[in-house]
């Protein structure tokens, strides 16, 4: 791997720096080469280019809009042996600190609001008398989805283009996900309560109009942290959707502390219904565990659609 590496990135050096890190899905190693450190995550399974794609998509979409720190991408290399490799800038991380909790809060908000600002300004520009839609150069989403594929884990998400979005959430994540449970598990009471559920959620939804906003995507506390000058965040599966999805998983295994939430809703107030569409929101994280994982994960989907239908 290591001949591979240093003819793909063009470096004469290629030297372990001895950092390493390890998740359920890859792992990672930082080397140092002729052009800087770079951190190198590690994945032999057969779809590991179309999650590797997807998260440099992801990483460059969140760079565009210059709200947040994440690392920047350099390459996918497939390996001869099977897999591929990602290579990415190397950041100098630690633990997010109660210092950039805050921070990070207001950069999180900052990046859902990116579309809407864009939206705006390019409506803002039509308006204006000579300036046509086909002459603004502002990029805009009007839809939720995403270009490419990203993988949430490693579960390839269906990111095809929707206008609407209940549409998009039913069917390509809460539906694609129970089809997996069914395929796996036939579970006749998910089964039941998800035919319940799907009559519940246009409620949930009443009087609201939701507007695309670029997401992290798994925006859980293992995937920021901080470095000298700020918080980062890293491993994203990016797709334009509802700003409170990103808050679900974000309040799942262990969350973040007050201070985030207060900056992030200060700029972006919850909205009237918000406990109830968050649940929905997490009822995706707790399926795709289930998925992952296995069936501990059961417990807590199957209690969640069951709040839902009451």
């Amino acid at each position: 791997m290591e001949t591979k590496l240093k003819k793909e990135l063009g470096t004469s050096m290629l030297k372990s720096t001895g950092y390493s890190g390890s998740g359920c899905i890859s792992e990672g190693h930082s080397y140092k080469t002729d052009n800087g450190t770079v951190f190198v995550k590690i994945n032999h399974k057969s779809q590991a280019k179309l999650m590797f794609d997807g998260e440099t998509a992801s990483l460059h979409a969140i760079i565009n809009t210059q709200t947040i720190k994440v690392p920047r991408p350099v390459k996918v290399i497939e390996l001869d042996v099977g897999g591929s490799v990602f290579v990415m800038e190397h950041v100098d991380m630690k633990g997010l600190t109660k210092k950039y909790s805050k921070a990070l809060g207001e950069q999180m908000a900052s990046l859902h609001l990116h579309n809407k600002r864009q939206l705006d300004k390019r409506n803002k520009e039509q308006q204006t008398v000579g300036k046509g839609a086909e002459q603004s150069d502002v990029v805009a989403v009007e839809e939720f989805g995403f270009h490419v594929p990203t993988c949430c884990g490693s579960i390839p998400q269906e990111n095809e283009w929707q206008d609407d979005w209940l549409t998009f959430y039913s069917t390509q994540r809460l539906q694609h996900q129970l089809n997996l449970v069914e395929t796996s598990y036939g579970d006749r009471e998910a089964r039941e309560l998800w035919t319940l559920l799907q009559c519940k959620i246009p409620q949930m939804f009443a009087n609201m109009e939701v507007i695309p906003a670029l997401l992290h995507g798994d925006l859980w506390g293992g995937n920021v942290a901080e470095y000298s000058e700020g918080p980062v965040t890293f491993d994203p599966a990016s797709f334009y959707g509802h700003s409170e999805y990103e808050l679900a998983i974000a309040g799942m295994f262990g969350g973040f502390d007050s201070s985030f939430y207060s900056a992030y809703h200060g700029k972006i107030p919850k909205a009237p219904g918000f406990a109830k569409r968050n649940q929905l929101y997490q009822l995706f994280h707790y399926l795709n565990h289930w998925n992952h994982f296995g069936g501990g994960y059961r417990g807590s989907s199957i209690r969640i659609m069951k709040d839902l239908v009451k």
